[in-house]
């Protein structure tokens, strides 16, 4: 099955090529460089005893950060915690009251801006890909949306529309470092993790085969990222800030997760009603089962990952992790893998009006006139960029 999972990348990239704005334009070196670096990354973070180690050292920091948020929890409604099973919200959420400041008071004093910046330049200058879109691939993946685009608004609004559509396809690959924590309390921390750097990769990649932007040396700079947006406000004002937004960011995702699902539910009744094994999963599941089977995978858990994969792209991956972790021991280590680094980033249809509305707020009318006609784009890269991240992981897990 390895070969069909060799295959599988090598389709997913076809079909970003093929449905290329531009092929012409496509700079193939950088591509090629940006697919090398995937391989090794992957490779070295699922395979190479260092990068195994790094994911360990990795997953229990994070792990002790969340053991330190339920303390906090279990002060204030000790009933929520000291129990045999927490529930959703209690376990995976309501650390988030913790963890979203501490990575704000990080962004605040100029720590993660700082790393980010470095580890952008250095991406540009292993792969050739521009200065700002590379920078924004990791800041992306670290602030999460809307953030990113606050803190590299100034630089938004002075690049070309071109490039601003490459951005918003790219960000359709985001997620939020402060959310990671949530995610490997429900699947596996070691493809959570991959996934965030696969998917800086495959975001810059994936964004210059669908919408290949030609730049010129004077525009290739990252000059006017406001990576003090934060420091306008006294620090105490600022926590407080960030505390309240934590608390809505739980709010937010539950009543979605709430909604999703008993949406999901009504879907289910309704088709009933045409035939008994007709469902919302179903339907999703045979669209995406190519896909899937391109993974690697028997036609069993071939099937099953579709309806995952599906129900993500129409809901949010909190859903898909609620119906999977339960099941997650009965599946091989490759389906693991492949599943849990799909489903980890924001890519869904929800992500999009988010997206549009974000930038409507900050960049001219032309630009977002651009970035609401080019939507196709955005759709694509986010399940292309999953996919190859998915493809790229999976190859080290058998």
């Amino acid at each position: 099955m390895i070969v069909i999972n060799i295959i599988g990348i090598a389709v997913f990239l076809g079909i970003a090529i093929l449905l290329s704005k531009d092929r012409k334009a496509i700079n193939k070196k950088s591509v090629a460089r940006l697919l090398a670096l995937n391989i090794f990354v992957g490779w070295f973070l699922m395979s190479f005893p260092i990068g195994r180690e790094f994911i360990v050292i990795a997953a229990a920091a994070f792990t002790s950060i969340i053991s330190i948020a339920y303390e906090g929890i279990a002060f204030a409604i000790p009933n929520w915690v000291n129990v045999p099973q927490m529930n959703f919200v209690t376990g995976a959420l309501m650390p988030l009251l913790m963890i979203v400041p501490f990575f704000d008071i990080l962004n605040y004093f100029g720590i993660m801006p700082f790393i980010i910046k470095w580890i952008g330049r250095a991406l540009s200058f292993i792969t050739g890909m521009p200065k700002f879109e590379s920078f924004f691939a990791v800041a992306m993946v670290v602030l999460g949306n809307p953030d990113v685009q606050a803190v590299t608004a100034t630089q938004l609004k002075q690049i070309s529309k071109q490039r601003s559509v490459v951005i918003a396809i790219m960000s359709m690959s985001c997620v939020s470092a402060a959310i990671v924590g949530s995610y490997i309390q429900m699947m596996p921390a070691e493809f959570v993790l991959t996934a965030i750097p696969l998917n800086v990769i495959n975001a810059l990649m994936i964004a210059h085969i669908l919408y290949p932007v030609q730049i010129s040396s004077e525009e290739d700079n990252v000059t006017s990222v406001d990576t003090n947006i934060k420091k306008k406000i006294p620090f105490f004002a600022f926590l407080s800030n960030s505390i309240i937004g934590a608390g809505k960011l739980v709010f937010i995702v539950t009543v979605m997760v709430i909604a999703f699902v008993s949406l999901a539910k009504l879907a289910n009744a309704a088709l009933a009603l045409i035939h008994p094994a007709v469902s919302l999963e179903s339907i999703l599941g045979v669209i995406m089962f190519p896909f899937a089977w391109c993974l690697g995978l028997e036609s069993g858990e071939a099937f099953q990952l579709a309806e995952f994969m599906g129900t993500k792209l129409v809901t949010n991956e909190f859903v898909v992790m609620l119906q999977a972790q339960p099941l997650m021991e009965n599946f091989s280590r490759h389906m693991q893998c492949v599943l849990t680094v799909f489903i980890t980033s924001f890519a869904n249809l929800g992500t999009v009006g988010i997206l549009v509305g974000t930038f409507k707020g900050i960049v001219d009318i032309e630009k977002n006139e651009l970035i609401s006609q080019n939507v196709k784009f955005m759709i694509l890269s986010g399940i292309i960029v999953s996919l190859m991240s998915a493809g790229i992981a999976g190859l080290f897990a058998w």
